[in-house]
């Protein structure tokens, strides 16, 4: 949803630039949020004796979530001109809220497949490699959504403009909901 403040940014400065400068803050939160949720779990799950489990349990939580959020459509249709510290701080929020850290979860437990009889040290000695890939994982998907969220935002304020987001709402927050769905369904296949 970081697109719709940069388009909001750059409507207000009437700057094509003001829609660049928007992504860093964006982009600064969102990968924050990744971390918030990636790095403990890379912590802890050095020590976890049962990846598939876990696995099995993040992916039913991202599927319930998604379907809470296919049922529960509240979300504000206000464009706010906001500084890049609110910014970061809105994308830490939305990032977190729209569970987009945990969806990363199974990714890194498919990545991070260990064998079940590991003793404790030798989990140990795999924490360093299992930050290495929570930050590595964090770090792609949020190169990703800023190059989505940028081309988005530039295509509305360079060719679309909010003439027709006033008039034709479309809700991100339903594709976002199923996305969520089929991340989860995929975890677990």
């Amino acid at each position: 949803m970081g697109w719709l403040f940069a388009v909001s940014n750059g409507m207000f400065e009437r700057r094509a630039r003001a829609v660049f400068a928007a992504l860093p803050p964006i982009g600064l939160g969102h990968l924050l949020a990744m971390a918030a949720v990636l790095l403990p779990v890379a912590m802890v799950s050095a020590l976890a004796a049962r990846f598939a489990l876990v696995r099995v349990v993040a992916a039913a939580v991202i599927i319930a979530f998604g379907v809470y959020r296919l049922l529960v459509r509240r979300h504000p249709r206000v464009l706010a001109r906001i500084g890049p510290g609110h910014l970061t701080l809105w994308s830490f929020v939305m990032a977190t809220g729209h569970g987009a850290a945990s969806m990363l979860v199974p990714v890194y437990f498919g990545m991070m497949r260990l064998p079940a009889r590991d003793t404790a040290m030798v989990a140990m000695g795999r924490v360093g490699s299992g930050l290495a890939a929570a930050a590595a994982i964090a770090i792609v998907h949020t190169l990703a959504m800023l190059v989505v969220a940028g081309a988005i935002a530039w295509v509305f304020y360079r060719y679309v403009g909010l003439a027709l987001l006033r008039r034709v709402w479309f809700n991100v927050d339903l594709v976002w909901a199923v996305a969520l769905i089929v991340t989860g369904t995929i975890a677990l296949v």
